[in-house]
């Protein structure tokens, strides 16, 4: 029987990135309830946090994908 050690780190550090991400989102939706609307920096900046989120995410799972084939 073969064992498989993983480095979890990208895991943390993913996970760590998607708590900012959906914490400024709560942030954001607070604003824009209470205020009515949002800056548009905001909106750059989710969209700036969310694609540094996908890159990592996708290359995570292409590495789970292939491990999975072994």
């Amino acid at each position: 029987m073969d064992v498989l050690h993983v480095d979890l780190s990208p895991v943390r550090e993913l996970v760590s990135l998607q708590r900012r991400c959906s914490n400024n989102l709560n942030q954001v939706a607070i604003q824009a309830n209470t205020y009515g609307g949002i800056y548009p920096e905001e909106i750059a900046s989710l969209q700036r946090d969310y694609a540094a989120l996908w890159e990592p995410l996708a290359d995570l799972l292409k590495k789970l994908a292939a491990v999975v084939e072994l």
